[in-house]
């Protein structure tokens, strides 16, 4: 930790001309606040939600699908258990990424708009790099 108040104190000597403790310990309560405001951010679960491999090509495929999925349409593209599948979907339901719609004994999936931007998104990232 010494080492790295040491680098701040130099970038902050760098920026200001001068430093003193004063500026470090304002600048770490402005950062340690930035941090606890994106621990703190509901769009943190979207993202641990697209951090399985899973629930992420499930996401992927319905935001690539043209309208509703059923689940038994979803099921061999990925390599779990049926119940696996359906808690899978059910996560990116409760993260706001997908919509489910029963139909009798049929349930259908299909990606909100906020999924179709968060992969639009990366997509145009990833071409620009």
């Amino acid at each position: 930790m010494a080492q790295s108040s040491d680098r701040l104190r130099r970038l902050l000597a760098d920026e200001l001309g001068e430093c003193c403790d004063g500026d470090v310990e304002r600048r770490l309560d402005e950062l340690h606040g930035l941090a606890d405001d994106a621990f703190d951010d509901d769009t943190q679960s979207v993202f641990a939600v697209l951090g399985n491999d899973t629930r992420y090509r499930l996401a992927r495929v319905l935001a690539e699908s043209d309208g509703e999925r059923c689940v038994c349409e979803l099921e061999p593209l990925v390599d779990v258990s049926d119940s696996a599948v359906s808690h899978a979907l059910s996560d990116l339901v409760d993260a706001g990424l997908a919509t489910r719609r029963k139909d009798g004994n049929w349930r259908y999936y299909d990606a909100t708009a906020l999924a179709d931007d968060l992969f639009a998104a990366a997509d145009r990232g990833v071409s620009n790099e």
